[in-house]
């Protein structure tokens, strides 16, 4: 019996906001609607390709979209960073996530139908919010969420080997549905709530001494402007305006 035709349209909306959502979430992390749109590809391609890498004691395979896509672009991400209290905020994320992954792995049932939600969206969701919490910019979310599930399926191989247990080990298996994916986009998007959210509050940008020294410049010309009625030149943006856009700094 074919699957019915709502249940279809009701698949098919979902895979297009899915992606839609993820376009406009990488284009958050300095990457151009080029950029995110070539990677989100590359992504749904590379979901179908899986690289063994061993097979005794324990099979273990990496899916190319599913975990070395979105690992490889957290490198980048963390290579990218301005400050290194940000790079070592990503790690820190990523080591927190793998560590709540494996101790929840542990004491939540194994079979899904005995859990009230997915477990891809329990640990992705889960993972995303450590990691935005560990953190606290998109880029260090993102990175700490997919490196950190990447390191729990390491961690949970080398258990089995310890064990003596024959078992597979699939990383980023589910390709672009994969939990290394929906972690990443969780913590980037609960960074970008927080972060609206926490400036819309406060009437925009907040001054203090650990801001980034970009942003403190861009929130003090914002202040002058606005002060001289003058923020803009001809309806464009000032210079620093569009550098802040570019670095995409997202602190909060």
């Amino acid at each position: 019996m074919g699957m019915p035709i709502g249940m279809i349209t009701l698949l098919v909306v979902a895979v297009l906001v899915y992606f839609g959502l993820a376009q406009r979430i990488l284009d958050r992390m300095r990457l151009t609607d080029k950029q995110a749109l070539w990677f989100i590809l590359a992504v749904i391609v590379g979901s179908f390709v899986d690289i063994p890498l061993m097979r005794a004691p324990v099979a273990l395979s990496v899916n190319v979209g599913g975990a070395l896509l979105p690992f490889l672009l957290s490198v980048w991400l963390i290579a990218k960073a301005d400050e290194t209290s940000e790079k070592i905020r990503a790690v820190v994320s990523a080591v927190l996530v793998a560590f709540a992954v494996s101790l929840g792995s542990r004491y939540l049932p194994y079979e899904p139908e005995n859990m009230f939600l997915d477990p891809k969206l329990i640990y992705g969701i889960s993972a995303g919010l450590i990691a935005y919490l560990a953190g606290r910019s998109r880029r260090s979310a993102f990175a700490g969420g997919v490196l950190g599930i990447i390191l729990s399926d390491i961690v949970h191989m080398f258990t089995l080997m310890g064990l003596g247990v024959a078992g597979t080990t699939n990383i980023g298996g589910a390709g672009a549905f994969d939990v290394v994916m929906i972690a990443g986009f969780v913590g980037v998007m609960v960074a970008e709530l927080v972060g609206e959210t926490r400036e819309k509050l406060q009437g925009g940008p907040v001054l203090g001494p650990n801001r980034p020294e970009g942003l403190y410049e861009f929130s003090k010309e914002i202040f002058y402007n606005h002060k001289k009625g003058a923020g803009t030149e001809k309806g464009k943006p000032t210079d620093t305006a569009k550098k802040e856009e570019e670095r995409g700094d997202d602190h909060e």
